[in-house]
């Protein structure tokens, strides 16, 4: 580890100290800031009563199931039109049509089909993952090597023999790359839907905080969203360094 990676830290740490002063200088309470200590014990209270970690899972369960459910149709597609150019031809017009459509903006037909609850969050997560591991996984199936597509051919490999031994290895770096951009977004988007119609997890409990006049807890819950999504970019950028070295981390760099 760097021995330097302290200094990274100056800035935020500098940060804090002045909001901190700020907020107990201030003279007034504030119905929309906290300063960070009362946040951190904020933070403790919501988490030994339960409900910080109740609406963790609630989020997680979402989040995650829609990065299963729109990453594997977005791996099928993007498979399909990166093997099948006269498909991707076809296709491109009514992808490029769906694929700008915000996910909020699919909140009503999802309302209307599924309801509240963990079936309506996850269609929408699933939405909004599939388009960046489609496109990314189309892009690298479509940069493979022809050569490796010709031996395969050769050896008369069935269509499923050669996607499983020829195109996912060879494409699979950058796939990583695609699962780990579209984590980052189901948990954006979960959050984002609680906020706004699902009673569950840490997006309501964001709603529940800022309607009850408690910044500090609202506060708490922000800062812990965004430890959460650092914590998994962080588990899946080691897991890609561990099972691709540095032709994973080239992949990145792109």
């Amino acid at each position: 580890m760097n021995s330097d990676w302290w200094k990274g830290l100056v800035v935020p740490a500098v940060l804090l100290g002045l909001a901190e002063l700020a907020m107990r200088f201030h003279g007034s309470v504030s119905m929309s800031l906290a300063a960070p200590t009362d946040i951190v014990i904020a933070f403790g209270r919501v988490l030994l009563n339960g409900s910080l970690l109740a609406a963790t899972g609630g989020t997680l369960v979402s989040a995650g199931a829609g990065l299963i459910f729109g990453g594997f149709i977005g791996l099928l597609l993007g498979i399909l039109f990166g093997l099948l150019a006269i498909v991707d031809r076809v296709m491109e017009v009514t992808i490029e049509a769906i694929r700008p459509i915000p996910s909020v903006a699919v909140l009503p037909i999802a309302m209307l089909i599924f309801g509240f609850g963990y079936r309506m969050e996850i269609a929408i997560v699933a939405f909004s993952c599939l388009w960046p591991v489609m496109i990314m996984t189309r892009a690298a199936v479509g940069g493979i090597e022809p050569r490796l597509l010709e031996v395969s051919r050769a050896l008369r490999l069935s269509a499923v023999d050669r996607v499983i031994k020829v195109v996912l290895p060879a494409a699979l770096p950058r796939i990583m790359v695609a699962f780990r951009l579209a984590a980052g977004i189901a948990l954006v988007v979960a959050v984002t839907v609680e906020i706004a119609v699902n009673p569950l997890g840490l997006g309501y409990g964001i709603l529940v905080a800022q309607q009850a006049l408690q910044p500090d807890v609202m506060l708490a819950y922000l800062v812990w969203i965004g430890v959460i999504g650092w914590g998994l970019n962080v588990l899946l950028s080691l897991a890609q360094n561990r099972l691709f070295g540095r032709a994973g981390q080239v992949e990145v760099v792109r």
